[in-house]
Order: structure tokens, then C-alpha cells, then sequence
């Protein structure tokens, strides 16, 4: 078939046989197709992806060119570019959390599985894809995202927007976040009451100018308590993360947390299990992996549930080193920590856009506790 005897629609017809592998539509049906341009022997395209962090970019491209190829003709050079528009649930005349598309509760049943590592480093990786990423240090009472990134001894400052005082997030590795440990003394004891704890929850959410954020991660404290239901209550909260390590005692307080979640009066959708310490690999030996906590007891959660398991993140020395050091693991980008979290993050995007193609919006829990 000569070039110019092709049109726009037999390009858009070819197209409309790719199926999206999530979403299990055509990307024409799904809106995903746009700005095709015919040139002499070359046609071009814009592939909007529902994430930056997509896993399964190279393979749309791959069925792209291949079904041009197939239906309109071999010799065509195509040229496609990707780009992502994130996907979202929220609604769009909400007053709280407005600007953030997708609102993400990073929760453990149990303390010290490292949920606040997994966080910051879950936070890098979906920036580091291309995402507007914010952190909110929900941790009331030991908040620990200051620590991680180096920011403790940073001041957030205020700005005036229509007449009312918003906090501006701390700016740092180009993730937007804000924590009780920017507003308190690094000293100081938080000696409060759950209401007191609750309230100021609400001031991080309701008072902060986040600005355009695709994904909100909040890092919550463990266990489930007040902090969680006001979470729940005052916004509407795309879905959870459940982090846990693979002993028996943290999956035993791992399926309390993503039952709460999943109760009928709460309803918001897990979107799967991060197994943390999963194995420990010596730096220099990276092939060897010790099973020091048990073996793929996320993954058993994750399979006793029939919810996805995101991933699995190494016990390695160098992840400690670099929370404490203030700079997430994540940030090396050809380590071995931070392939782990970038597919794990690549998941995460992953059910976030098939939560938000296929799920109903999630609505503000109504719930006198």
C-alpha cells in the first residue's frame, strides 16, 4: 500500500485491535491514542499511558508497530511517543486534598517492618518515572520522613491563598512533603491524645498547598486507630498498600491491618502487599540471598487474600545507610535496591490505573467512631 493512499483511519483502525494488557480494552475505545500525523513513508503517534511508571511500556509500543505493520503496511516507519496522563478517582469539587489525584495509605499492622522506608523509596521510584509525587508523614507520634530525606532541619514557610494561611511542603529530591517533624522540635515529644493526633491529621491534609500531585503517598503510624479513621473519613482514599516483613508475628498484625481496609463500613480497595526484609544479599556477594525472617510470607498474604503482591524489597545494608545518611535508596538508580522499588512502584502504578478503570470513586467514609 503506497503512503499515500494511507489515512488517519486505517491507522486508527489498526490501533483499535491493541489491547491495553490491564485494561482489557482497545487503546482507541480507552481514549489512549492521539496526535496521529502522516508523513512520506512514516506516520507518527502519542501513546497516553494511564502512568508514567507503566510496566508495560515497551510491550503497547511493541503491539502498536506490529499492528500497523500487519493491517496497513510493512515497510511503514512509525514513530510513537509516550506520555502518561495518571488516571483518577477523586472528585473533582472536593475541598480537601483537591489537587491530588490519587491518594495513597502506606499502612502496617505492626511497627518496624520499615514502612517508612518503603514509602520514601516507593516516592523516589515514581518520581523517578516522571510522576508529580508528595509525601505525607501521617506518623503523628515518631515521624521519620524527615530523617530519610535529609530535611530535619528545614522549616516549611506559608503562603497567603485567598485569604487564608497554607503551608508550603519541604521541596527535597523533587518529592513534595510535609510531617508533624517539620512543625514540632526534633526533641519534643508528641504527648497527645488521639483527638489531638486526629486534628492534626486533618491541618496536614485540609492546610498544605500541595499543588498538581498524580500520587499522595501517606505514611501512616501502625497498627489501626484514630490517625487511620480520620485518614478515611476526611478524604477519599484511592487504595492501600500493606507493608509487611515475611515473619509469622508481622503477618499475623499485617492481616489486621488490610482488614481494616476491606471492612464494609470503610471499603477502600487494597492494592496489594509490599513484603519488606525480604532476604538479606551481602554487597559483595550479590547473588546470595538468606531467608533471615522466613520466605514469602507477603506473598502467601497476598495469595490468602486474593490481593496483588507489589513486591519484594532486599534486606540490604545500604538501604539503612541511606535513610540514615538522608538520602532514600531508591535514589541510586542503578542499585540493586532501586530496581527492587522501581518495579514495586511500577506495580503499584500499575493497580492503581486498573483500581481507577474499574472500581467506583471512593467516597469519604460516613462513620461515627
Amino acid at each position: 500500500m503506497g503512503e499515500l493512499r494511507i489515512k488517519k483511519e486505517d491507522i486508527i483502525r489498526a490501533l483499535s485491535t491493541v489491547e491495553e494488557p490491564d485494561l482489557k480494552k482497545d487503546l482507541v475505545t480507552l481514549n489512549m491514542i492521539k496526535d496521529v500525523e502522516l508523513g512520506v513513508g512514516e506516520v507518527r503517534f502519542t501513546v497516553v499511558l494511564t502512568t508514567p511508571a507503566c510496566p508495560l511500556k515497551e510491550l503497547i509500543r511493541q503491539r502498536c508497530e506490529d499492528a500497523i505493520h500487519t493491517l496497513v503496511d510493512p515497510e511503514l516507519r512509525i514513530v510513537v511517543n509516550m506520555t502518561a496522563d495518571v488516571t483518577t478517582t477523586a472528585f473533582g469539587n472536593k475541598t480537601i486534598l483537591a489537587s491530588v489525584k490519587n491518594v495513597i495509605a502506606i499502612a502496617s499492622g505492626k511497627g518496624g517492618v520499615g514502612k517508612s522506608t518503603v514509602t520514601a523509596n516507593l516516592a523516589i521510584a515514581l518520581k523517578n518515572a516522571g510522576a508529580q509525587v508528595g509525601i505525607l508523614d501521617a506518623d503523628i507520634y515518631g515521624p521519620s520522613i524527615p530523617v530519610m530525606f535529609g530535611a530535619e532541619d528545614l522549616q516549611p514557610t506559608v503562603t497567603v491563598i485567598d485569604g487564608k494561611n497554607m503551608i508550603n511542603p519541604i521541596l527535597q529530591y523533587g518529592i513534595k512533603m510535609i510531617s508533624m517533624g517539620f512543625l514540632v522540635p526534633a526533641d519534643s515529644p508528641m504527648v497527645w491524645r488521639g483527638p489531638m493526633a486526629s486534628q492534626a491529621l486533618k491541618q496536614l491534609m485540609g492546610d498544605v498547598n500541595w499543588g498538581e500531585l498524580d500520587y499522595l503517598l501517606i505514611d501512616l503510624p501502625p497498627g489501626t486507630g484514630d490517625v487511620h479513621l480520620t485518614l478515611v473519613q476526611s478524604a477519599p482514599v484511592t487504595g492501600a498498600v500493606i507493608v509487611t516483613t515475611p515473619q509469622k508475628v508481622a503477618l499475623a498484625d499485617a492481616k489486621k491491618g488490610l482488614q481494616m481496609f476491606m471492612q464494609p463500613q470503610i471499603n477502600v480497595p487494597v492494592l496489594g502487599i509490599v513484603e519488606n526484609m525480604a532476604y538479606f544479599t551481602p554487597a559483595e556477594l550479590p547473588e546470595n540471598r538468606y531467608y533471615l525472617f522466613g520466605k514469602g510470607g507477603g506473598k502467601w498474604l497476598a495469595e490468602h487474600y486474593e490481593l496483588p503482591f507489589l513486591g519484594e524489597i532486599p534486606l540490604v545494608q545500604g538501604i539503612r545507610e541511606a535513610g540514615d545518611e538522608g538520602r532514600p535508596a531508591a535514589t541510586y538508580t542503578d542499585s540493586l535496591t532501586a530496581l527492587a522499588f522501581q518495579k514495586t512502584a511500577e506495580a503499584l502504578a500499575q493497580q492503581v490505573a486498573i483500581r481507577n478503570a474499574t472500581l467506583e470513586k471512593t467516597k469519604r467514609v460516613e462513620m461515627t467512631v
